[in-house]
C-alpha cells in the first residue's frame, strides 16, 4: 500500500514538473519573480528618494530575499504564472491583486520582527502593493493589445476572408469579435454590425462599427456593392433572435443571395484553443419559441435522490427524459427499452454525461406482463416515466395488432405494476393524435389515457395511492418519425421533397422544451390537489404549414424551392389528418401556474369495464384479427373515425 502511494505521489510530482517547464510556464514564473524584486527597489526609492543611501545593503538584500521567497510561494500556490497572456482579462487582474495582497500580508507579518537596522520604512509594503500590481499587470495587458493589433493587421491581408455583417449588438457579438481577434482567425472580414436601435448606430465594438438596423440591410448591402465590396454573408450572434424574426431574416438573406449563419451557444466558444465555429440556421431555430418559465427547484426536489425508471429509454422522448432527469441528481436510473442498440446508445451517452450515476439497463418488451412486473418488483422505482410506444401513424395503421399490444396493453402492464409495487407516480407520454382520432395509433393512445385516468381516480381514494399523470402534446422536432429528418434526407439527395397535402398543418415543439414541460407538469400533479383523471395539455403555439416548413428547409440548404428542389404531393396516407387537435371541445381546458401547460378534463371510463375490455382487446390482438381489432377500437373509443382515401382522392370518414 505504501509503495502504491509513493508511486502515485511520484507520478503526480513528475507531471507537475513536466507541466512547469512546458508552455513557457517556467519563463513566466522567472519574469514574475524578477518583477517582485524590481518592485521592491522601486517602492523603497519612491518612499525615500535621495535618502535611499541610508538603507544598509544587508537590509536591502534580506528584504528582497523575503519578498522573492513569499512571491514564489504565492505564485506557485495561486498558479498566476499559468495564465495565458494573450487572454489576459479582468479575472487575471483580480487574481494578480489577490496574489500581491497575500505577498504583502506575509511580508508585513515578518517585517515587524526584524531588527531596526535590517528593516525598511513601514509604508513600503503599502507602496509596493500598487507598484507590484502595476508591474505584473501591465506586461500582460500590453502583450494582449499587441496580439490583437497584430491579428487585426494580418486579417486585413487575407484574400480568402468572407465579407460579413454581424446581426446583433450585445455581449455575444463582443465575445465573437474578441475571439476572432484572439485566434487570429482571418476567415471573416467584418464590415459592420446590424443593431436593433438607431441610437446604437455609429458606436463600435472592438473597432467594428454599428452601421444600421435590420430593416436597413437591403440598402446597406447595395451600398457595399457600389463600393466594390459585396457582402457575402450575415452572421447572427444574438441567441434570442428566433421564430418570426429569424424567419424574416432568412427570407431576406435568400432574396439578397446572402449566406446566413449563426453563432453557437456561448458554452461552445469557451475553449481558447478552438476557433469560433459558425453553424447554419436550422429549422429548429426558425420554429423555436421563447424560453418557457419553469420552476426548476420543484423539479429538482421531485427527482433528487429518487429511483427513476424510464420506458422507451432509447427513443427521442425517452432519451431526452434521461438527459434532463439525470441532471437533477436521482439516486439511480433504470433504462428500459425493447431495442438492444438504442438501449446501448442511451446507456453510453448517459454514462458519459454522468459517470458516477448508478444505471441499470433492462432489455424488455412492455407487452410481456410478467417481465414488467419482475423489473418493477426488483428495481422498486419511486417515479416511472412511460415513453415506450409505437408512434408512426402509417406503420401502426398497417399493423393494428402491434399498435394495440404496445400502446394499450403495454401501458396497462406498466400501470398495473406501478400500482402493485407502490410507485409514487407514473407519467404517460400521450399525443395530440388521441383527440378525435382518425388512426389506430391515435385510438390506442386515447385508450392508454383512459386506463391511466381510471387508475388515477381509483388510487386517489387511498391515502398513498399511485398518481397517474398523462401529458399530451404534438410533434417533436427531429424525432425519428418526424418530417424533419425525412426532408433533410430528401434535400441531400437533390429532391424531390414529398408532402401528402398542400394544406397540411402540424404543431411542433423542440424535444428539449417538450420534456421540460413534461417534468413541470409532473411536479404540478404531485404538489397540488388536481382533480383525479385530468390530462395535462402542452400549449404548442401556432400550427405550422408543412409546405412552408419544407420551403424554409430548402432555402436553409442554399437551394430555391420548386427550382432547385421540387416539392411533390402524394396524397393523404391512411389514418392521417390535415390538421391536429390538442383538446376536445368538451374538455374545458383550465390554466395552471405555467402558461404553457393547460389542464383538460376528457371523459373517463369505469375501471371495471376497461379491465374487461382490454382483456378482450389483448386476446383479439394476439390472434391477430385486424377487422375485429378495428371494430373493437371503434366501440371503446366512440370518437374514433377511420379515414379512407378513395381513388378519386376524396376523403371518406368511416365510424
Amino acid at each position: 500500500m505504501k509503495q502504491l502511494y509513493l508511486k502515485k505521489l511520484k507520478k503526480v510530482y513528475i507531471r507537475n514538473i513536466s507541466y512547469f517547464f512546458q508552455n513557457n510556464t517556467f519563463l513566466t514564473l522567472i519574469h514574475d519573480v524578477f518583477v517582485v524584486i524590481l518592485s521592491l527597489q522601486v517602492s523603497v526609492f519612491l518612499r525615500l528618494g535621495g535618502e535611499i543611501s541610508h538603507v544598509s545593503t544587508p537590509a536591502i538584500i534580506l528584504n528582497t530575499f523575503l519578498y522573492a521567497l513569499f512571491g514564489i510561494s504565492v505564485f506557485l500556490g495561486k498558479h498566476v504564472y499559468r495564465g495565458m497572456w494573450r487572454y489576459a482579462s479582468l479575472g487575471d487582474l483580480i487574481s494578480i491583486s489577490l496574489s500581491v495582497t497575500y505577498i504583502t500580508l506575509l511580508y508585513s507579518s515578518v517585517m515587524f520582527l526584524l531588527p531596526t537596522d535590517l528593516s525598511l520604512p513601514r509604508s513600503t509594503p503599502l507602496i509596493n502593493w500598487f507598484v507590484l500590481t502595476a508591474f505584473l499587470g501591465a506586461p500582460r495587458l500590453f502583450y494582449r493589445m499587441y496580439r490583437q493589433h497584430r491579428n487585426k493587421i494580418s486579417s486585413k491581408t487575407s484574400h480568402d476572408a468572407k465579407t460579413a455583417l454581424i446581426v446583433g449588438s450585445g455581449d455575444q457579438t463582443e465575445f465573437f469579435i474578441r475571439e476572432l481577434l484572439r485566434q487570429n482567425d482571418d476567415s471573416y472580414e467584418l464590415l459592420g454590425i446590424i443593431g436593433y436601435k438607431n441610437v446604437h448606430i455609429g458606436k463600435k465594438i472592438h473597432h467594428v462599427q454599428v452601421i444600421g438596423t435590420i430593416s436597413e440591410i437591403p440598402q446597406l448591402i447595395e451600398g457595399f456593392r457600389k463600393k466594390n465590396t459585396p457582402i457575402e454573408m450575415l452572421i447572427v450572434t444574438d441567441e434570442n433572435l428566433r421564430g418570426n424574426a429569424l424567419r424574416s431574416l432568412v427570407n431576406l438573406a435568400s432574396s439578397l443571395n446572402l449566406h446566413l449563419a449563426r453563432l453557437p451557444h456561448m458554452n461552445e466558444l469557451t475553449d481558447p484553443r478552438a476557433k469560433p465555429r459558425l453553424k447554419p440556421i436550422s429549422i429548429e431555430d426558425l420554429l423555436g419559441r421563447a424560453q418557457a418559465s419553469l420552476d426548476r427547484e420543484s423539479m429538482r426536489d421531485m427527482i433528487k435522490g429518487k429511483k427513476i425508471l424510464v420506458t422507451g429509454a432509447g427513443g427521442t422522448i425517452g432519451g431526452e427524459l434521461l438527459r434532463q432527469i439525470s441532471d437533477f441528481k436521482p439516486s439511480r436510473i433504470c433504462l428500459l427499452d425493447h431495442s438492444e442498440y438504442l438501449l446501448y446508445m442511451s446507456q453510453l451517452e448517459l454514462s458519459e454525461r454522468h459517470p458516477h450515476l448508478p444505471l441499470e439497463t433492462v432489455l424488455a418488451d412492455i407487452t410481456c406482463r410478467e417481465r414488467i412486473h419482475h423489473v418493477l418488483s426488483s428495481f422498486k422505482p419511486e417515479l416511472v416515466f412511460h415513453a415506450a410506444a409505437l408512434k408512426h401513424v402509417p406503420l401502426v395503421e398497417d399493423n393494428p395488432s402491434e399498435g394495440c399490444l404496445t400502446n394499450v396493453i403495454g401501458t396497462r402492464n406498466v400501470a398495473d405494476a406501478c400500482r402493485e409495487f407502490g410507485v409514487k407516480a407514473m407519467l404517460l407520454i400521450s399525443t395530440d393524435k388521441a383527440i378525435n382520432p382518425t388512426s389506430v395509433m391515435g385510438a390506442t393512445k386515447r385508450l392508454a389515457e383512459c386506463y391511466c385516468q381510471a387508475l388515477d381516480i381509483l388510487e386517489r381514494q387511498k391515502p398513498n395511492g399511485t398518481r397517474y399523470v398523462s401529458v399530451r402534446f404534438g410533434n417533436v422536432l427531429g424525432s425519428s418519425g418526424s418530417v424533419v429528418p425525412l426532408f433533410k434526407r430528401q434535400i441531400e439527395k437533390g429532391g424531390p421533397i414529398t408532402l401528402t397535402h398542400p394544406e397540411m398543418t402540424r404543431y411542433f415543439m423542440t424535444v428539449h422544451e417538450a420534456v421540460e414541460l413534461v417534468l413541470q407538469a409532473m411536479t404540478f400533479a404531485l404538489n397540488s390537489k388536481i382533480q383525479a383523471g385530468r390530462v395535462f395539455v402542452l400549449d404548442m403555439g401556432e400550427p405550422v404549414k408543412i409546405v412552408e416548413m419544407a420551403k424554409q428547409m430548402i432555402s436553409l440548404a442554399g437551394f430555391k424551392p420548386d427550382i432547385d428542389i421540387e416539392i411533390k404531393y402524394t396524397g393523404l396516407r391512411p389514418g392521417e389528418k390535415l390538421f391536429e387537435e390538442l383538446f376536445h371541445t368538451s374538455e374545458n381546458l383550465l390554466p395552471t401556474n405555467n402558461s404553457n401547460i393547460l389542464l383538460g378534463s376528457p371523459r373517463t371510463v369505469d375501471y371495471g369495464f376497461l379491465m374487461r375490455a382490454l382483456q378482450e382487446l389483448e386476446t383479439t390482438a394476439k390472434k391477430p384479427d385486424d377487422a375485429s381489432i378495428i371494430n373493437l377500437l371503434h366501440t371503446l373509443v366512440p370518437e374514433y373515425k377511420s379515414i379512407i382515401q378513395t381513388k378519386s382522392t376524396h376523403l371518406k370518414i368511416v365510424s
